[in-house]
């Protein structure tokens, strides 16, 4: 059993507590632009960035390019026009984990991969939780919103069946390729789904624009690439349990800064989403370092 060491496992909190916090600047960020053209700016600056580090990797730009539609432009795209039609930031921050019992049921279709009654138990309160928070009054006003962040963590666990088939690719390249083919496509939606970005530029606050230099600098280049490290460095199983953090933080934030009203429908949907994306993770966890 490789135990993560306390430095790396600070590290790792301090990735969740950007990324819960991202969900706040994000959500200040598709107050002023656009949410898909909001995406393309975040994207289209990491990816200047980050040019320098391209390479062209030989029988693996399919699966770059698969890994980087949908765990990049089309995931994140989805869960920022999701997070611009929702009222509340905690319930997407805990909807978007989501993607766990997604991945692990995209392990089963594609992997072959045999789950017993735990992971099936967990699945089962995770997609039962967001269920229960959709059906608060509350959140049943933009259900829509909530169906679209449901559907960004789909498309994120069909991005890393492809990213698992990945090699000697280093995070920071990771995220360069990720942004380099999101750029485009969501540029392309925008152009078709949206109108003023060109204005949204000229009239957006120092907050929006502070917005979009957090989720560049320290979600995209910092948070994402840093768990790229530590997954490259510890088995998955090792880290995955912990990113349940983010949430955690996101709904703490939604809460003390934005003035989330957390229902008791909304906690006790929460409650059984984290509970059961504990349980897929642990189980995984179990499973990896026993066999059984």
């Amino acid at each position: 059993m490789l135990v993560v060491q306390w430095r790396d496992l600070l590290f790792l909190v301090l990735i969740n507590l950007i990324w819960g916090f991202n969900f706040i600047t994000s959500k200040v960020g598709v107050s002023e632009f656009p949410p898909l053209w909001f995406t393309t700016l975040r994207f289209g600056l990491v990816a200047l960035l980050l040019l320098p580090l391209l390479r062209i990797h030989r029988g693996q730009m399919g699966a770059i390019v698969v890994a980087a539609l949908f765990s990049g432009g089309l995931h994140f795209g989805l869960l920022f026009v999701g997070l611009a039609m929702a009222d509340t930031v905690s319930t997407v921050a805990i909807a978007g984990q989501l993607g766990v019992p997604f991945t692990t049921l995209m392990s089963i279709v594609f992997l072959g991969e045999i789950v017993h009654w735990r992971r099936w138990l967990g699945i089962s309160l995770a997609f039962a939780g967001v269920l229960v928070m959709g059906l608060d009054p509350q959140v049943f006003e933009f259900w829509q919103g909530l169906a679209l962040v449901v559907l960004s963590a789909f498309l994120g666990s069909v991005g890393l069946m492809a990213v698992k088939r990945l090699t000697n690719i280093k995070p920071l390249e990771m995220q360069s390729w990720f942004a380099l083919v999101s750029v485009p496509v969501l540029a392309l939606l925008s152009a078709i789904f949206e109108t003023g970005q060109l204005q949204a530029m000229g009239t957006a606050s120092w907050q929006g624009w502070a917005a979009l230099t957090f989720t560049v600098l320290m979600a995209s280049l910092i948070a994402h690439s840093g768990y790229y490290y530590l997954v490259q460095r510890y088995p998955v199983t090792s880290v995955s349990p912990l990113t349940v953090l983010s949430p955690l933080f996101g709904v703490l934030f939604g809460v003390t800064l934005l003035g989330d009203e957390l229902t008791p429908r909304i906690i006790a949907g929460g409650a059984m989403t984290l509970t059961g994306v504990v349980i897929i993770a642990l189980r995984e966890k179990k499973i990896v370092e026993t066999g059984t």
